[in-house]
């Protein structure tokens, strides 16, 4: 993949921002480079569609990883550690969406990502669950 420009560098931000670090330089930068705030300037015009392009790419999480891979910027270590209360993000398929486990054993990489064994207490029995890495997030967010 040749990658002709660096997107992290349109929004002005560092490759380990979060996604609202991504989102406050993204609303920022629209706002400076918007068309109708330039007189339909070319340039700004330009620079808007880089912007966009950087801020679809980097807010979405599936885009943003293989735009990283070739990069080098994707973390190889994992995010989180046996005995680590984790959430179930929203956008999960899961039955366990937006509920809080614990992870059960160390993560397995395969190719593109980290596996967890995540665990839930319910009525006294507890079950353990597989999940990617992006389905979770710390358990106080």
């Amino acid at each position: 993949m040749q990658v002709e420009l660096d997107l992290y560098e349109v929004l002005g931000v560092a490759p380990n921002a979060d996604t609202k670090e991504i989102k406050e330089a993204y609303r920022k930068l629209a706002f400076q480079f918007h068309p109708d705030r330039n007189q339909m300037s070319t340039t700004a015009n330009e620079k808007m569609m880089e912007i966009n392009e950087a801020y679809n790419t980097l807010s979405d999480p599936k885009k943003r990883k293989s735009y990283d891979i070739p990069l080098g910027y994707c973390s190889v270590v994992p995010k989180f550690k046996k005995g680590e209360k984790v959430r179930v993000n929203s956008h999960s398929t899961s039955p366990y969406k937006d509920r809080t486990g614990v992870v059960d054993k160390e993560p397995v990489k395969d190719t593109f990502r980290f596996w967890y064994m995540v665990s839930f207490e319910s009525k006294g029995f507890s079950t353990i669950s597989r999940f990617a890495e992006d389905e979770l997030s710390e358990a106080g967010r």
